[in-house]
């Protein structure tokens, strides 16, 4: 960690932040997200009949 002091005395203190790593994107939907995806479609035209049908 490093410090400086500034004008007026006071001390700033600067956390050591770790190298910053390049991800790259896959760009293919996997398995699990497909999923979860087709989940919440059939939860949301579930909610919509129920509403329709109430109404």
């Amino acid at each position: 960690m490093s410090v400086t002091r500034e004008d007026g005395g006071r001390l700033n203190a600067f956390a050591k932040e770790p190298p910053i790593r390049v991800v790259e994107s896959g760009g293919s939907m996997g398995r699990t997200t497909l999923l979860l995806l087709l989940g919440g479609a059939a939860l949301v035209l579930g909610m919509v009949a129920v509403a329709v049908r109430i109404s």
